[in-house]
């Protein structure tokens, strides 16, 4: 799998779970912005069949370069991002994975049993192209086990591996290039904001200014019935100079840490 259908596959089944991305691109796109995506995030586990190590050496064999580590210990994850070398027009690629060794013998085992529908040494073409190995091979109560600890593990084994969000570059735009302008908009057009810390996370002196949505919501099986989760968002990111006069293109873990929230789901 070449980037072209990485990334056109991605999108594809992001749209599926995420409709109000859509209709926030062709709102977008109907005021004539033309949309750049900033980055793609992806989620894994700390298991050795589908550890982040995996994904790195298909982006590095794809011409991305591993960049900044980010550590988020009150959610128990790392990530990476990673940006291409040649074409930097490409989006970034974040990808964070959450560390099993920290919950108990019980949260742990249930994860293994998830993991266990994953072939032995896939790839992570392979992998992406599975989408969700163990889909309906969960209970509903076991989903809310894995959520009282962690949402993040929650919505692995509820959505499986995929495009956590797409992100939209205000850099980009004309009209709504700024975070206040674009939030602005997307309350007047009916879209809910992650307000975890704020609506807009990070400041110019960060050199990284961020929003999102709240993820959308769907009906998916279980073992014991269809029951709602949360899907995927999208987000909006506004990057400022260095003193070099080169833009920003790393992230910051305090923001990042509060828009991993986006996907929390609340009543």
């Amino acid at each position: 799998m070449n980037l072209e259908k990485f990334f056109e596959k991605s999108w594809i089944d992001y749209i599926k779970v995420t409709p109000s991305a859509k209709k926030i691109l062709d709102l977008l796109e109907s005021e004539g912005e033309i949309i750049k995506n900033d980055h793609i995030a992806l989620r894994t586990f700390s298991h050795p069949k589908v550890h982040l190590d995996l994904f790195s050496e298909y982006f590095i064999s794809q011409g991305y370069l591993k960049k900044d580590k980010y550590l988020f210990p009150d959610k128990k994850l790392r990530a990476f991002h990673f940006e291409h070398q040649v074409n930097p027009e490409l989006p970034k690629i974040f990808v964070s994975e959450l560390d099993l060794s920290s919950f108990n013998e019980n949260y742990q085992t249930l994860i293994d049993r998830l993991i266990e529908k994953v072939p032995e040494k896939a790839t992570f073409e392979e992998l992406y192209e599975l989408g969700n190995p163990w889909a309906g091979g969960l209970t509903y109560k076991e989903y809310e086990f894995l959520k009282n600890e962690s949402e993040y593990a929650a919505w692995l084994a509820g959505m499986g591996f995929r495009a956590n969000h797409f992100t939209v570059s205000l850099n980009h735009l004309k009209k709504y290039n700024s975070v206040q302008k674009i939030n602005a908009f997307l309350k007047e057009s009916g879209f809910s904001l992650n307000e975890a810390g704020g609506a807009i996370k990070g400041s110019p002196d960060t050199f990284l200014e961020q929003s999102s949505t709240m993820a959308d919501r769907l009906k998916i099986p279980f073992s014991d019935g269809s029951f709602e989760v949360s899907t995927c968002y999208y987000e909006f990111s506004l990057r400022y100079k260095l003193k070099d006069g080169k833009y920003f293109q790393g992230f910051v873990a305090q923001s990042a840490g509060k828009i991993f929230e986006s996907t929390d789901l609340k009543d």
